[in-house]
């Protein structure tokens, strides 16, 4: 038996109990992994307060790294004692050993340690299939990103720059905007102490942004789009927030003829090909010093639900990890 954060209902971070349980063996197609580290991210709380239902009894968790202890039948991939990391579904990150498809998982480069991989795989690949996917940042270009001290936010920033665009950033307190300052955001804006599309349009001289990633959700939703220059894309993200309202989609014809999407790694990772892609760019940039991980916080597994207070409180920055 191994332990592992369960939940048995949907609620406040009361819920995640450090429990033992049987992961079992690996059938046709899955892999035994044993964590070095977990991840945490905010789709965690998601599935923790019901808003992403998820089956119960379950562990939260779609990030981690560590090492293949089984391998199920079918498995050609991969081989006992391969270092490896995911961040994908199904949920069950929270775990010392969990079971898991093969196909979600990619082997780690020697160079990058486990918990390094941990606190950079979901919000990592995120940034890749943002910046070079969802909307191809180009050089010249200048991009608004919100959380930009957050995990996904520092490594977009220092990823955007070194692509040769400009970067707006919004943060919480004067040491998360220059958290972010440090990290490649040019311009960071205390969105609790001035307008940011105010600021947005001072810098820009009054052309807007070309794109805007936004992981806030409903309180930065409207005014993002006023951030925008005529026939910007606003790539909705999350919803840290809370959930965007119904609009009426004629406002984005009544704004610039603005394109909208809410994208989702999931989908941009579907594909075994699109996964080993985005983990490839991911590690490349890593390993040329490109994009440094800011592992921000480090929790015992056990501990998860006050990781889950903190993160929920806006007391942390950049990655946050949690060991087994």
């Amino acid at each position: 038996m191994v332990k592992a954060i369960r939940m048995h209902e949907t609620g406040g971070p009361e819920v995640l109990r450090w429990e033992e349980y049987d992961p079992g063996e690996p059938g046709q197609g899955e892999v035994l992994v044993r964590h070095e580290a977990v991840g945490m991210n905010f789709i965690d709380v998601y599935h923790r307060t019901g808003l992403y239902p998820m089956p119960l009894p379950g562990s939260p968790g779609l990030e981690g790294a560590g090492t293949v202890e089984g391998i199920g039948e079918g498995v050609t991939e991969l081989l006992v004692g391969d270092r490896v990391a995911y961040a994908a579904i199904p949920p069950g990150a929270y775990a010392e050993a969990r079971i898991i498809p093969a196909h979600r998982l990619v082997k780690l480069p020697e160079s990058i340690p486990a918990r390094q991989a941990a606190g950079m795989m979901l919000r990592g690949m995120t940034a890749s299939y943002l910046l070079q996917s969802t909307y191809p940042v180009k050089a010249g270009e200048t991009i608004l990103i919100h959380a930009a001290a957050g995990g996904v936010g520092l490594i977009a920033c220092q990823w955007a720059k070194h692509l040769g665009a400009t970067v707006i950033g919004t943060a919480g307190s004067p040491e998360k905007a220059e958290l972010a300052r440090a990290n490649g955001c040019e311009y960071p804006i205390l969105y609790e102490d001035e307008d940011f599309v105010s600021r947005v349009n001072e810098i820009t001289q009054g052309a807007g942004v070309d794109v805007v990633y936004d992981s806030v959700g409903q309180t930065t939703f409207m005014k993002s789009l006023d951030c925008l220059r005529p026939m910007g894309m606003l790539v909705a993200f999350g919803q840290s927030s809370g959930a965007i309202p119904p609009f009426d989609p004629g406002i984005l014809g009544a704004k610039g003829s603005l394109f909208l999407t809410r994208p989702s790694l999931m989908t941009y990772t579907a594909k075994r090909e699109d996964l080993l892609t985005h983990a490839k760019n991911l590690f490349e940039v890593v390993e040329k010093g490109v994009v440094k991980i800011e592992i921000g916080q480090t929790y015992p597994l056990a501990e998860a639900a006050q990781a889950h207070r903190d993160l929920e409180d806006r007391k942390t920055t950049g990655s946050t990890i949690m060991i087994p």
